[in-house]
């Protein structure tokens, strides 16, 4: 099959939840054989889509990559006025597309593109419901087109425009039961093929149990938070509670890694250590005493399915329902929402060992069931049965 991908950005340096989720399915299919072509923008930071990729061609893992310039960088802050603005007040559909401009990233030679190369393509999967590239491309593509929503229950979802996006595509692919069931009380799928698919998780294969703690000078039990460090994932809420958890009962460490966008206090238990190698963020995974998922939006958690795997338990924000879906299905973890809850939660995994050792197993069995590469792959399979020509 010949598969197009539209998405926002891409690229090995690009860890973002829905642009790694779309690299990741897009390199599994070139592997096995499809011709795949990722339509995308030069922008690597998605605070100001500024141009950091050179345009053009070029192929990454077999996966041939379109990259078009962005017009114009977000003022951030701007767009954040604007935008709570536009979720507070009587409003028209100019204001929703203005709202969309500035949300972008704008990118009309991507548009074009894509317009003119729709024939030459089986079908198209947009990656994200959000953004500008989705919004017009959706409406560029004439043929077979799927996408996969990564929706959060947002203010951005309950614009009118959004009415637009969800009765484009012929079909849809949900992260988790949670997402699907948000979604379907919001738009109308009749006719629709839909499934919950996700992302695959590999396993990984270190046997030599990389000594994590002497390799970066951990001595004391910790827990683990893996990635964009901000306060828009939680992460001052989860510092906050971390330090009045530590007050009662020290002798424990937060480690995070991951891109740092916030400002972090200087505290003795509360350790950043950056960006480490793949082969260290599983080992820290695996000797964490439980990872921590503080993100009030999420449609998946890729970094929950990675620890799982490792059979280390999870730890996460008991509001965010595709979050706690994962602990109650896989018996897998536990949630707070409250900094009573967190220490509780805590105080429980850090005492009983016997109970923390069954739910890191309960996970890795739930990723296997659930979130295998064989699984994932099988589930696309049927979805291009559906969209084939």
């Amino acid at each position: 099959m010949k598969i197009a991908f539209v998405v926002q950005r891409y690229g090995k340096e690009v860890m973002g939840g829905s642009e790694l989720h779309c690299r990741l399915v897009a390199e599994r299919l070139a592997a096995t054989g499809h011709d795949c072509t990722v339509y995308t923008t030069a922008a690597k930071d998605y605070i100001t889509w500024k141009n950091e990729y050179l345009p053009g061609e070029t192929i990454l893992n077999g996966v041939l990559i379109k990259r078009f310039e962005v017009d114009k960088e977000r003022d951030i802050d701007s767009f954040n006025k604007y935008s709570d603005w536009i979720f507070a007040n009587k409003h028209s559909c100019e204001h929703e597309i203005e709202w969309m401009d500035r949300q972008g990233p704008c990118c009309p030679d991507l548009l074009e593109a894509i317009g003119k190369e729709d024939q030459d393509h089986d079908f198209f999967i947009f990656f994200t419901y959000l953004y500008y590239n989705t919004y017009w491309g959706l409406k560029k593509v004439k043929g077979k087109k799927a996408l996969v929503p990564t929706a959060h229950d947002e203010p951005a979802l309950y614009l009118d425009i959004m009415q637009e996006v969800f009765s484009a595509p012929q079909a849809f692919v949900y992260n988790t039961e949670a997402e699907k069931t948000m979604l379907n009380k919001q738009f109308s799928f009749k006719g629709k093929y839909s499934d919950i698919v996700g992302v695959g998780v590999d396993i990984p294969e270190d046997k030599k149990e990389l000594v994590f703690s002497q390799k970066y000078g951990i001595e004391r039990p910790y827990i683990l938070y893996a990635g964009r460090i901000e306060p828009g994932k939680g992460c001052q809420e989860l510092i906050d509670y971390f330090l009045l958890y530590n007050q009662d009962n020290p002798g424990m460490e937060l480690v995070l890694i991951g891109k740092l966008l916030m400002d972090l206090p200087s505290h003795p238990n509360i350790r950043y250590l950056g960006f480490v190698p793949p082969e260290d963020k599983n080992a820290a995974m695996r000797h964490a005493l439980v990872t921590i998922h503080s993100s009030y939006l999420e449609s998946l958690c890729m970094a929950a399915q990675e620890s799982l795997v490792v059979r280390t338990p999870i730890l996460v924000q008991g509001k965010t329902e595709p979050l706690k879906q994962h602990c109650l299905k896989g018996n897998c973890g536990l949630w707070y929402s409250s900094s009573n809850e967190f220490a509780l939660a805590l105080s429980l995994f850090r005492k009983d060992n016997r109970l923390r050792k069954i739910m890191g197993e309960n996970g890795y069995q739930y990723i296997q069931q659930n979130y295998s590469w064989e699984k994932i792959m099988d589930k696309y399979r049927k979805l291009f049965g559906f969209l084939k020509p």
